[in-house]
Parts: C-alpha cells; structure tokens; sequence
C-alpha cells in the first residue's frame, strides 16, 4: 500500500453520506450545465481545487472514504483538465515483467511477443533515473512515495475505466524485425490527455461529484485552527465557498509570463506555452499568503521543444503535436548556423525537458532540427502534421538557405564538418545508446550521430515550450502543506503540479502523470479522513 493512502477504521464511518442522490444529480446538472454558479454551492468535507489529473483523482479517493467532494475550475467546461488535457499521455511506472503489463493492457497478448522485449523496469532503475536526472536533488521521501505507488496508480486508473496501450514506435523501435523498449515507459495512456480528462469527468459525474467551471480560487478561508474553505470570484462576483478541508490541484504558474519572468529568468515571459493558459500560479499564491512553504526548484520548468509558430498557448485541437522529440536523429542549429548541444546525450524522454531551455538560450530564442531522409520511418506523428514550420531541400547547400533567421554560409559549414567527423565503426541502432559518434568536433554528439547524407534533406523550426514550472509548495509524504516552520496547515493538501521537490533542472517523461495519480490519492483520502476529525 502507498504511504498515506491508508484511512484509519474510525474516519472510514465517520463522514455521513446522507443526500449521496442528492449529490448525484448535482452534479449531473453541474456538469452538464456551465452555467452552474457558486450561489448554488453547498458546504462540503473536501473541496478540490482545478479539474485535471490529479484533482479527479484527489477527488474520487475521497469520495471513496464517504466524503462529500466538490470541485472548482477556473476554466470553461470545454477547456477543463488543464495541462492533463494536453499530455501525450506517457505514464512511468515501475514493472517486474509481462504479467504486470498484461494486467493493465490485456490486449498486449494479441501482439507478437517473440519479437517485443518489454524488459522491466524496477524500482532501483527508478530511483536511479530520479536521481540522475534532478542532480540528485529530488526530495528521497517525495520520490520513494512517487515509485513506490506507481504500479498501484496505474490500476486504480484502470479501475476508473482509463485503458493502456504499449508505446510501439514511441519507446521502442523495429530493429531487425523486432521491437526493444527503453527508458521504463512500456504503455501509454490510450487516447492521451483528452480522453483521460474525459474519463475521469465520466468517473466523477458516477460519483456524483460536481465542478464549477469559471470559477477562480484567489484566497483561502482560514482561522487560527484550520482552512474553512476558498473565496472565489464568479462572473465578476466574490462567494465564499466554505469546506471542511482543501486540496490545492491547480497546476503550476507556466500561463503567467510574469511570473515566468519572476521566477525562471529573462525571455522566458516570450516562451510558448504547450498547454492550458489557465494555470497562473493562484494556488502558490493563496497558499503562501498563509504562511505556506516554497519548495523545489522554482527558477525551473519542463520545457521542450516546439515549433517556432505555434500560438502562444496550447491548442486542444492539436493537442502535443506541437513538439517535436526526435532530435537525437539529427543535428540542431542556432542562428549563427552552429550546434550548441549533444543531440545524442541520452534517449529523448531524458532530455527532451531540459533542452527546451537549451534553445531558449540562443539569439532569437529558437533553432531548427535538420535530418536526412536515412530516419523518416523513426519520426513520430508530430512531424507530420499540417501546422508546421518545415523546409525540405534535395542538397545541404540549397537546405540552408531557406532556414529563416540562420547564417547560411557558417550553417553549411557545421553540416559540413560534423558530416566529415570521424566516427567509430558501429551500428546505428535506434533502441540503445549505439556509440556511434563523432570525434573532434565542438558538441560531440554521443550515439545515432550518422551522416546527414541521403536527400531529399528536411529541417523543423523549433522553440521553447513551457509544460509546467519545478517550483512548488512544501508537502509531506501524506500530501498535507506545510508553512514555513514545518508545521502542516491543518485542513490543507495538496497535489500535481503544485507539489514541490519532485524536479530539479530535468524531468523524466511520464512521471508527471504518475505524481498526479499517486498525490492525488493520498491528498484526496488524508482530506477526508481530515474532514472526519
């Protein structure tokens, strides 16, 4: 069992379900009619704040105590969900082998198992990549409750009718006629963010749990003793929504370019953002106006990149194909027509956040991805899509003057030489670290650095693209906040994107939604068996 999941036997009896009908049609009619306002609000033990990954979650945990549960979404019904609407829908989580695999996706038996080699993905791996990639900066306590309930998130989103599916051609590659995963992520959400967001809403209208959409959290009602609930502003107006405990799960403060700015650095006020617009740090804000603790990473996001066009925030209609991951196969170029990074580091889902900032730092704040047409068959979805920043030339020479905004004559000349760089006589192989790299050259790249070398040649304008910021509020292991002295703030909790010290400088793909399932749980039981007390 996960830390914190637990509910002692006395709260289990203790929260009154009475006007559980009641309740179920509230929140049909709720859900099924934006123009629910707070004037209709009745007192409930937990109110959940934001409507995404982890306030469903938190929200059906507590629900499942025997509280009463009510939800607050800043945005409109047709763009709830937040940045969970968004993902991809990578989901990390740890695996002894096919068994556990089958028990999430039983269809993975109708799939050619001879020739896929799913591996595992053990805890220890976990924490190493953890570790490895925050610096080793990532809170031990936070991150042993983020593993250790992994599995179990996984279930109890199947159990709520989320369906899993293997990640063929996203985290394994066709070798030789068979598939090798890496990087821990065997399955993906099926359908990603939107239909986990559609999923979970289904869960919630079952539950009879209703949200109040347009509706913004900005502070918290409190005493001396413990949270009494939220005030929130409605259609211009100001209601004070009263509850018994709160769980902040209204992401981070990415949509706010001022605090971007604040926060992160300069020019990060003019990066794109990949998701909601909804998202301006008003949980931070209200919780740390009651003496709540800051805690993480707050000058660093999950950044990646994004095509150069693409509008300022994230479009559901396009959902993340925006980004574009495959950049280990090719060569990034700034505008002075040079290359600023090793491309082939590590494998993209270890990267791919961290060097969004990376471009952010070249003049222009952008750069483009060049390939040849060697690895068209590896390209994902995302390079196909109609809205894209592309150029596409039969010779290197002709390729680099269309690059918009690029030196032409110093961009041929790093093609040039990192085509001429001798290499180590290997194999390109997609699905591990190859070795294949060049020598002498500035920014080595480490593996899959072929020669650019078979036309017709193709290049992808790039930017950054903000997911969520690092910075967060101080938790414990059972999801409850904490004030500047290390005190719980009784009655308050919290979980997703809000949570700090989970990510320092880097993020591993798919441990988000495995936070916000995993904190979710724990916020949404503790906030019940709080209520009870």
């Amino acid at each position: 069992m996960v830390a914190g999941l637990a509910v002692p036997e006395s709260a289990r009896g203790g929260l009154t379900p009475a006007g559980a009908a009641d309740r179920v049609a509230a929140a049909k009619f709720c859900l099924g009619n934006p123009k629910m306002t707070p004037n209709q609000y009745k007192p409930v033990d937990v109110l959940v704040i934001g409507a995404g990954n982890a306030a469903a979650n938190a929200a059906l945990a507590a629900h499942e105590q025997g509280a009463s549960v009510a939800m607050l979404e800043t945005a409109p019904e047709s763009a709830r969900g937040g940045n969970s609407a968004f993902t991809g829908g990578a989901f990390r989580f740890v695996y002894d082998g096919i068994d556990e695999l089958l028990a999430l996706a039983p269809d993975i038996a109708d799939l050619d198992l001879a020739n896929i080699d799913f591996g595992t993905y053990t805890e220890g791996q976990y924490f190493d990549d953890m570790g490895r990639l925050t610096d080793y900066r990532c809170d031990p306590e936070l991150t042993e409750v983020l593993i250790g309930g992994s599995y179990q998130s996984a279930l109890w989103l199947k159990k709520h009718g989320v369906k899993f599916q293997p990640a063929l051609g996203r985290q394994a590659f066709k070798v030789d006629g068979k598939f090798k995963f890496w990087g821990g992520l065997a399955c993906h959400l099926n359908g990603g963010g939107a239909q986990l967001v559609k999923t979970l809403h289904e869960a919630l209208v079952k539950a009879g749990i209703p949200v109040y959409y347009n509706t913004t959290g900005f502070q918290l009602l409190h005493d001396d003793a413990r949270i009494q609930g939220v005030r929130v502003r409605h259609a211009g107006r100001v209601h004070d929504l009263h509850a018994r405990s709160v769980v902040l799960a209204c992401g981070g403060f990415e949509s706010n370019p001022e605090m971007r700015s604040r926060y992160i650095g300069p020019n990060w006020d003019l990066a794109k953002v990949r998701g909601t617009r909804f998202n301006q740090g008003y949980g931070h804000k209200m919780a740390m106006d009651i003496g709540a603790a800051p805690y993480g990473h707050w000058s660093g996001a999950h950044a990646v990149q994004w095509d150069m066009n693409a509008p300022p925030y994230g479009d559901l209609s396009v959902g993340d194909q925006f980004q574009k991951h495959n950049y280990p196969f090719g060569v990034l170029l700034n505008a002075r027509g040079e290359r600023f990074l090793d491309e082939g580091k590590d494998f993209h889902s270890y990267t791919y956040a961290a060097y969004g900032h990376e471009v952010m730092k070249q003049p222009g704040l952008f750069a483009w991805q060049v390939f040849d047409s060697k690895i068209n068959d590896l390209l994902r979805s995302e390079y196909r899509i109609p809205r894209i920043t592309k150029e596409v030339a039969n010779t290197l020479e002709e390729l680099v003057g269309k690059l918009t905004g690029v030196d032409p004559v110093q961009a041929l000349a790093t093609l040039k030489a990192f085509n001429d760089a001798p290499r180590p006589d290997v194999k390109f192989n997609p699905n591990i670290h190859d070795g294949l790299r060049t020598i002498g050259i500035p920014f080595p790249k480490t593996n899959w650095a072929q020669k650019l070398d078979t036309p017709p040649y193709h290049a992808y304008g790039v930017t950054a693209g903000v997911t969520f910021t690092f910075g967060g509020l101080k938790v414990t292991t059972s999801a409850e906040v904490e004030d500047t002295n290390g005190v719980k703030i009784d009655g308050l909790f919290a979980a997703g994107e809000i949570v700090g010290g989970l990510y320092y400088h880097n993020y591993g793909s798919g441990t988000g939604l495995v936070a916000g399932v995993t904190f979710g749980r724990i916020a949404g039981s503790g906030a019940a068996a709080w209520a009870q007390r």
